[in-house]
């Protein structure tokens, strides 16, 4: 079940991340990147915001992966 939700997580994440078109003016002022904004929401008391902080964690551990293959000589 926790694997489900975390799916669905990641899921949401990357099709809400994809396509910057429009932007307002309220988001180009903006002094937070978007990691930031998701870290502030990742460990405030709002429910699901635990969900945010996990599809980060993630996102990172998979990010490590990449790297450490990456850097592996043939």
């Amino acid at each position: 079940m926790r694997a489900r939700v975390l799916t669905i997580v990641l899921a949401l994440l990357a099709a809400c991340s994809g396509g910057k078109t429009a932007k307002s003016s309220a988001a180009e002022t903006d002094s937070l990147t978007e990691r930031q904004r998701d870290s502030i929401l990742a460990q405030s008391r709002i429910p699901g915001a635990s969900g945010v902080g996990s599809a980060m964690r993630a996102a990172d551990s998979a990010s490590a992966r990449v790297r450490a293959t990456d850097s592996v000589s043939p």
